[in-house]
């Protein structure tokens, strides 16, 4: 994929916008990830609140990029997902922060979020880290809303996909995140993901860490049972038992929501009845982020809810995503 010609008539995600991002070009916009072509970051650093095989015990060190395709009206990193915030980095000094994190934090691997927005920057700068004999395990975070083509060009610059699935319903998608395509999209994503790289390999080996591989991951929202219990039965029957599964409860309101519902955490009744239809079902490789007892409208906010205005987004997190 050229790194320049791929942002002057954009389609690197399925909004196909075909907008020039080019930010020195007369005719420059922003694409619907409201981000030209100049690469922006917004924190970059160990994070320990991934699932046990990512995180391990030194971090995974993680680098949230500016922007999305997607743009969920609820999204937990709504800083940076819709409000912008970041700063314009340069793939020698990114390449330099990522080395630091590997040298001195020592961290388990590499953690892109939610950077497919940039791919050729990433395709790049994951060439130069290998030329130089850094070959740290590769993940790529994603929402789930890739097309193939750019996944199919993404398979040599990639080790492990975290995927989320998080609508089974078109018209929730249809409200949250402006698709309707998102189910039939991300299920044609997934299946991608999962051709190049199969099943996290420490599901299936009971390794510590995982240095390949396929992890879905289902967000479950307030009041929206009937999605999160549809996307659990989409997924074993396309996928099978073997297919590693993460479920999240750490949803919290960060902006007003239209729909009510999504103005208050997850309740541990609402948790339980999804939690128990993947039980039901058979997931083999399950990992479950259990919600905090005591569940309310007015719960403290999750240690999970990221603040990317503090030096360190994440306060106190830990490897709170046990395997079940």
């Amino acid at each position: 994929m050229d790194l320049i010609e791929s942002y002057r008539d954009c389609v690197l995600c399925p909004r196909q916008c075909r907008v020039n991002r080019m930010a020195d070009c007369d005719d420059a916009r922003i694409g619907f990830c409201g981000e030209t072509d100049q690469l922006r970051v917004a924190h970059f650093g160990p994070h320990f609140g991934e699932e046990p095989p990512i995180s391990g015990k030194n971090g995974s060190g993680t680098i949230f990029f500016t922007g999305c395709s997607l743009k969920c009206s609820f999204c937990q990193n709504h800083q940076i997902s819709h409000a912008g915030l970041g700063r314009s980095t340069g793939l020698e000094e990114l390449g330099a922060k990522i080395i630091d994190m590997v040298e001195l934090d020592h961290v388990h691997n590499i953690n892109f979020v939610t950077l497919d927005h940039f791919f050729p920057h990433i395709f790049q700068l994951v060439s130069l880290l290998r030329r130089d004999g850094f070959n740290p395990p590769i993940i790529y975070n994603l929402s789930g809303y890739q097309t193939v083509a750019s996944l199919k060009s993404a398979k040599d610059y990639v080790d492990i996909y975290l995927p989320d699935f998080k609508y089974s319903d078109p018209s929730l998608a249809t409200a949250l995140s402006k698709c309707n395509n998102y189910p039939q999209i991300a299920l044609e994503a997934i299946a991608e993901m999962v051709s190049q790289k199969g099943f996290l390999d420490s599901s299936l080996t009971g390794a510590p860490l995982a240095t390949r591989g396929v992890l879905i991951r289902h967000l479950i929202l307030p009041g929206k049972v009937a999605n999160s219990i549809n996307a659990l039965t989409t997924l074993f029957v396309e996928f099978g038992p073997d297919l590693p599964l993460s479920l999240m409860s750490q949803y919290q309101p960060v902006v007003h929501q239209e729909d009510d519902d999504l103005n208050r955490p997850v309740s541990e009744e609402e948790f339980d009845r999804v939690y128990s239809h993947a039980q039901e079902l058979g997931f083999e490789h399950l990992f479950v982020q259990f919600p905090e007892k005591g569940t309310s409208q007015h719960q403290v906010l999750s240690p999970f809810l990221p603040d990317f205005e503090r030096p360190d987004p994440f306060p106190a997190t830990d490897a709170r995503q046990s395997g079940a």
